[in-house]
C-alpha cells in the first residue's frame, strides 16, 4: 500500500501537459495584496481571472461589433 502512494509521489507531469489539462477544464484565479504600513493601507490590489481555451465551434463575441 505504502508503494502506491510514494508512487504518486514521484510521478512527474510535463509543464505542457498541466496548462493543456488546466485550458481543457478552465481556471479561475483570484487574489488579494495589500500594502499596508502602520495598519494604514497604502495599496489594494484585487485579481479576478479567467483562462480557458477556445475552439472553433464557440462564435467569437467580437463578429457582432464589425
Amino acid at each position: 500500500m505504502s508503494g502506491d502512494g510514494e508512487a504518486l509521489a514521484r510521478r512527474e507531469v510535463a509543464l505542457v501537459d498541466l496548462l493543456d489539462r488546466l485550458l481543457a477544464g478552465g481556471v479561475v484565479i483570484t487574489g488579494d495584496l495589500t500594502l499596508r504600513i502602520a495598519d494604514v493601507d497604502l495599496v489594494r490590489i484585487d485579481l479576478n481571472a479567467l483562462v480557458s481555451s477556445v475552439g472553433a465551434e464557440v462564435p467569437s463575441p467580437f463578429d457582432e461589433l464589425t
